[in-house]
C-alpha cells in the first residue's frame, strides 16, 4: 500500500525538497501541496492524504489550527498529521499533540527520520520518542498546563476514565511512561497483542486518535502526575 502524503508549508523550496525525498521511496508518494493551513484542510477533505506533513507557522490559518480542524472532522479520522517546525520548544510540542497531531518533528531532522515519521504516523503510532514526549508534556503541565484543573477523580475526564477497566488504566499509565507494547507486555506478563487490544480499547473509550493522544490524556486528566526533576 502506498502512503499518500500531503505537504503543507509556506516555503516552496522546502516543499520541493520534501517532495523529492518522499517520492524517492517506493511505498509513498506526494499527492498534494499546500502553502497555508486552509489549503491543507481543503486538500485533506478531498480525500487525498494518509499523512500530512504540517508546518506550524504559516500565514492565515496556521498549522495548529489546521491540525485541529482535521482532527475534529469525523470524515478525516484516518488522516494523520506530523507537525514540522524549526521552533523545537516544549509548548509547541504540547499544542501540536493537543490539536490532534500524531507527533512532532524538527525541520532539521535527517531524511531517514522524516521518512520513518511518515511510516510511523501512517501506522497509527506516535512518532515522537515516547520518553521525549512524556518528558516534554510533563514539564509543560508542571508549569501550569492543566493537570491540576482536570483531576482524574473530578474533572471533565472523570467519566471517560471511569469507563476504563483496571487493566486498561494500568496500560495507559505505561503508555504515558513511554513504554512500547512489547515492554508493557513484559511488565504485565501478557502478550504484545493483548497489550495492543487494551491500548485500542482505551483509545476508543477516551476518543484518542493514537498513542500520542493517550499520553496527553494521561497527563491532562491527572491519571499520571509529572515528576519533579
Amino acid at each position: 500500500m502506498t502512503i499518500r502524503v500531503l505537504l503543507a508549508d509556506d516555503q516552496a523550496l522546502l516543499r520541493s525538497a520534501f517532495r523529492v525525498l518522499v517520492n524517492s521511496e517506493p511505498d509513498m508518494e506526494v499527492v498534494g501541496e499546500a502553502a497555508d493551513g486552509a489549503q491543507a484542510v481543503e486538500l485533506a477533505r478531498a480525500g487525498k492524504a494518509d499523512v500530512v506533513l504540517m508546518d506550524i507557522r504559516m500565514p492565515g490559518v496556521d498549522g495548529l489550527a489546521a491540525t485541529r480542524l482535521i482532527s475534529e472532522d469525523p470524515e478525516l479520522s484516518d488522516v494523520r498529521v506530523v507537525m514540522l517546525t524549526t521552533f523545537e520548544v516544549d509548548e509547541y510540542v504540547v499544542q501540536s499533540l493537543r490539536a490532534g497531531a500524531s507527533g512532532f518533528l524538527g525541520k532539521g531532522a535527517e531524511p531517514d527520520e522524516l521518512l520513518n515519521a511518515i511510516r510511523t504516523a501512517a501506522a497509527g503510532d506516535a512518532l515522537l520518542s515516547p520518553a521525549a514526549t512524556k518528558g516534554l508534556i510533563a514539564r509543560f503541565l508542571s508549569q501550569g498546563g492543566g493537570a491540576d484543573e482536570t483531576r482524574s477523580d473530578s474533572g471533565p475526564y472523570a467519566e471517560k476514565l471511569a469507563a476504563l477497566t483496571g487493566r486498561e488504566r494500568e496500560v495507559l499509565v505505561h503508555v504515558a511512561a513511554g513504554l512500547s507494547n512489547d515492554e508493557i507486555g513484559e511488565r504485565l506478563e501478557v502478550s504484545p497483542l493483548t497489550v495492543k487490544t487494551h491500548v485500542n480499547r482505551a483509545m476508543a473509550k477516551l476518543g484518542a486518535r493514537d498513542r500520542a493522544q493517550l499520553v496527553v490524556t494521561a497527563y491532562e486528566s491527572g491519571l499520571v502526575r509529572p515528576r519533579a526533576e
